[in-house]
């Protein structure tokens, strides 16, 4: 029942799994790339995509896939512009840094140093801690990820300075759209001109990226993309409707700093070229845009288990091996860059939900073998170590095997939604009876958990043993009679076994 969470949870384990790889034995890279994006497109009901590959500075690989515009059935091609959304912050930590370099502010500089009537309580906050969402400010926009003060500019930012603050700076990561409302106030007032300008000077000129700009869904767009949902957010929680609509996006001059630019994946793969090369940052600008924040207690913070750490603008997947730094937006587009590999891959689609960061890592491993899926790589450490056992001992013997990890070390913990997410990882790939052990041991490990009971059932279910999915459904309900994921599954059941 890890549904609640499918595209994010299950893409997470993208590259979790225990299946040999699915690139054949020979195929080349851009041909493994475009087969994965093309069945993902599938599977999610992605209209359209554009995917750009950058290796040791080049640009390797440039498709475009499905459509731009549904309506008029019109074709993505690789002039087609898509929403960037969220992803537009990285543009603004290398506006900020560009200042830094050009002398005209510090990182740590309070932005009571360049902003002026703050509320006592922000005067100390610093820049750094803006980007790296750790200010401990009050959202500018509400649970339902509107702009409050009914979005306009003046009564936003006059409303957000009478709410309290949530945390103490540095204390906690906490996603939030008020700190980038005033880099856009600090880069206006240090650069002399618009943000928009400064930006689009600086980088998008730059950069030779000639289809990027600002914009949104009321403004009119040459070649754009367009922009539909499955998804919509009910009281503060983004709740899948199954159903495709249009989308409109709302995003204010004043909030472009946050969202609002427009651009291809081939622009972003000219971006990303010149970033590295030195053209937009020196080396050493670089090294801080990307080094991951810690918290006054010294812990990451990041936004999920997978976006482990949060540097400049930049969410990252802080791991020993293949660490890369993972700009998204709006849950349709993904910009990742694995700087040890000098590999950097742009994925933008129109569907909000679509969620293309959480196949990224399988893209890289079409052109580093030792990420490919067949060897375990990213799964969380004690999964890796249950993998490795498993595999050499048998998945029948999961609870033994798991009893002797922890006897051997006591700090050896697995997580019910590590399991949940493998054990559904297997079901994806067509191995039903390795799926059912892993989802059998969750259960026994969580005998509590309604989840871990539906989840059991549906192995079952998927293997072919309706007897004994129902019986854990029936468990699973009992634990939780709200679970009507559970009610309907065991009346469907019991209908087809009277049949």
């Amino acid at each position: 029942m890890l549904r609640l969470v499918t595209v994010f949870i299950l893409g997470l384990f993208s590259t979790q799994a225990l299946a040999q790889s699915e690139k054949p034995a020979g195929e080349a890279p851009n041909a493994v790339v475009s087969g994965l994006i093309q069945k993902r497109m599938a599977n999610a009901h992605i209209p359209g995509a554009q995917v750009a590959v950058v290796r040791h500075g080049q640009v390797a690989m440039l498709e475009s896939y499905g459509l731009a515009n549904i309506e008029h059935q019109a074709a993505v091609t690789d002039d087609s512009v898509f929403a960037l959304n969220s992803i537009t912050k990285v543009f603004t930590a290398v506006a900020i840094l560009q200042l830094a370099e050009d002398g005209k502010l510090s990182l740590d500089d309070p932005i009571s140093r360049h902003i002026d009537d703050l509320p006592l309580a922000w005067r100390g906050i610093s820049i750094r801690q803006l980007l790296n969402h750790t200010s401990g400010l009050p959202n500018i926009i509400d649970d339902h990820e509107r702009i409050i003060g009914g979005g306009d500019a003046a009564s936003a930012w006059a409303l957000v300075q009478t709410l309290p603050i949530q945390s103490r700076p540095g204390d906690r990561y906490s996603y939030n759209q008020t700190g980038y409302v005033i880099l856009g106030k600090i880069i206006d007032r240090l650069a002399g001109e618009p943000f928009t300008t400064f930006i689009e000077t600086r980088q998008f000129q730059a950069a030779g990226m000639t289809h990027t700009r600002f914009g949104d869904s009321s403004d009119i767009v040459a070649n754009s993309a367009g922009s539909y949902t499955t998804i919509e957010n009910v009281n503060g929680r983004w709740v899948d409707r199954g159903r495709l609509a249009a989308a409109f996006v709302e995003f204010p001059v004043f909030f472009r700093t946050a969202a609002g630019a427009l651009s291809t994946a081939e622009d972003m793969a000219r971006w990303m070229i010149a970033l590295h090369s030195g053209a937009l940052l020196k080396p050493s600008s670089l090294v801080e845009l990307w080094k991951p924040v810690r918290l006054n207690n010294g812990d990451l913070g990041g936004p999920n288990d997978f976006m482990n750490g949060q540097a400049l603008g930049w969410p990252i997947v802080v791991r020993p091996d293949h660490p890369a730094a993972a700009a998204v937006g709006g849950t349709r587009s993904a910009v990742f860059y694995y700087p040890d590999d000098d590999l950097g891959i742009i994925v933008v689609t129109n569907l909000q939900g679509a969620s293309p960061e959480y196949m990224m890592d399988r893209l890289a491993a079409a052109y580093i073998p030792d990420m490919d899926e067949s060897t375990g790589f990213g799964l969380p450490y004690s999964i890796q170590r249950l993998r490795a056992q498993l595999l050499e001992r048998g998945f029948d013997r999961a609870r033994q095997v798991a009893s002797r990890l922890k006897a051997d070390n006591p700090a050896f913990v697995l997580k019910e939604n590590d399991l949940n997410a493998w054990g559904y990882k297997l079901m994806e790939q067509s191995q039903p009876q390795q799926a059912v052990a892993v989802l059998k041991l969750a259960a026994e490990l969580y005998p509590n958990s309604s989840n871990a009971y539906d989840s059991l059932g549906e192995a079952f279910q998927n293997s072919g043993d309706r007897q004994r999915a129902l019986e854990n459904y029936r468990r699973s309900l009992s634990l939780d009679p709200a679970n009507q994921n559970a009610r309907q599954r065991i009346a469907d059941l019991e209908q087809g076994l009277a049949d």
